[in-house]
């Protein structure tokens, strides 16, 4: 299994990465968290890897850290959690928040995440809170640094329909991710990434 990668950012399209180590190519799907966290493409990335093999594909996700690929690891033990509904969950929630959530129970929040309804919010926080005591003594461990988000001069239109496309692409439906994407845009203005975009609109959802 490949748990760690090293090597020079090709392409960044979220949710999804092509990083060359060592002339090979790989395409890695992260949580958008990860993705603020990215250098500009041409640079050197470290990043955690988690392998997933199934009978039609073989799928790696990447992670910042070593605490957001755990966080991964311990939401898809959960009954009905695949790997895309944990990159989605990453996505829309700091790892501290989505632990707190767990911890009080808050099936309200939860429900805000795309493709968590009732049920698997209650699954979560069953199947989940006393694994979460286990592994993280607080959601304080799982606090990220100061999160920099390079600033790439892109074309302004190019960056909504990324950040339109990155949002559908994690599970939002289109209008949604538009409308979001828009309100974001009028509020941080013609300079804001699709990092930024991406950042603001996740929080606008959840909150």
């Amino acid at each position: 299994m490949i748990g760690h990668l090293r090597g020079i950012l090709l392409e960044k399209n979220p949710p999804f990465m092509l990083l060359d180590v060592a002339g090979v190519g790989y395409e890695i799907e992260a949580s958008m968290n990860t993705f603020y966290r990215l250098p500009e493409v041409g640079k050197e990335v470290s990043l955690y890897t988690h392998m997933v093999v199934r009978e039609d594909a073989q799928l790696l996700y990447g992670f910042a850290d070593i605490q957001e690929k755990g966080l991964f690891r311990e939401l898809i033990k959960t009954n009905g959690v695949g790997p895309k509904l944990a990159i989605t969950i990453l996505s829309g929630t700091q790892g501290d928040a989505f632990i707190r959530c767990v911890e009080l129970e808050d099936v309200t929040t939860l429900c805000k995440l795309p493709g968590v309804g009732k049920k698997t919010a209650e699954r979560l926080i069953i199947e989940m809170k006393d694994r979460l005591k286990k592994r993280f003594s607080s959601a304080h461990d799982l606090l990220s640094p100061e999160i920099s988000t390079p600033q790439v001069e892109v074309e302004r239109m190019d960056s909504r329909l990324e950040a339109e496309s990155a949002l559908a692409a994690l599970g939002y439906k289109p209008a949604q991710a538009t409308k979001a994407v828009e309100q974001v845009y009028k509020q941080l203005g013609a300079q804001a990434s699709s990092e930024d975009l991406i950042r603001h609109a996740l929080k606008s959802m959840i909150s």
